[in-house]
């Protein structure tokens, strides 16, 4: 069974941090670019960050820059995305997502990914 899996979500005080994993399972991550997209209350989906299938392209959403980080270890089937810095605008459901692609490049389309995680909510309030 195809599966993605997210983790560590919580609530953080601003100023905050947090790590999140997402653990594929049933498929291999190698040959996929992954995302973390987030949605707010009354909000539509939001591309947060993404990166291609080798690594070798990040992408990042202009309020997110500077304080989150993507990564993915391929040999553990699984990609991180690490906040700090966190804010209270940063509370959303964020969700992991896979999209099989070798052409080195990230889409923030969300209708383009063909995997998608349940979702973990991040809370950030005082």
């Amino acid at each position: 069974q195809v599966q993605l899996v997210e983790s560590g979500g919580g609530l953080v005080q601003p100023g905050g941090s947090l790590r999140l994993s997402c653990v594929a399972s049933g498929f291999t991550l190698d040959n996929y670019a992954v995302g973390w997209f987030r949605q707010a209350p009354g909000k539509e989906r939001e591309f947060v960050a993404g990166v291609s299938w080798n690594g070798g392209w990040t992408v990042y959403v202009d309020s997110v820059k500077g304080r989150f980080t993507i990564s993915r270890d391929n040999a553990k089937n699984t990609m991180y995305l690490q906040m700090n810095s966190l804010k209270p605008e940063d509370t959303a459901v964020y969700a992991c997502a896979a999209k099989w692609d070798l052409s080195g490049k990230v889409t923030t389309n969300p209708t383009e990914y063909d995997n998608w995680g349940q979702g973990t909510q991040v809370t950030v309030s005082s």
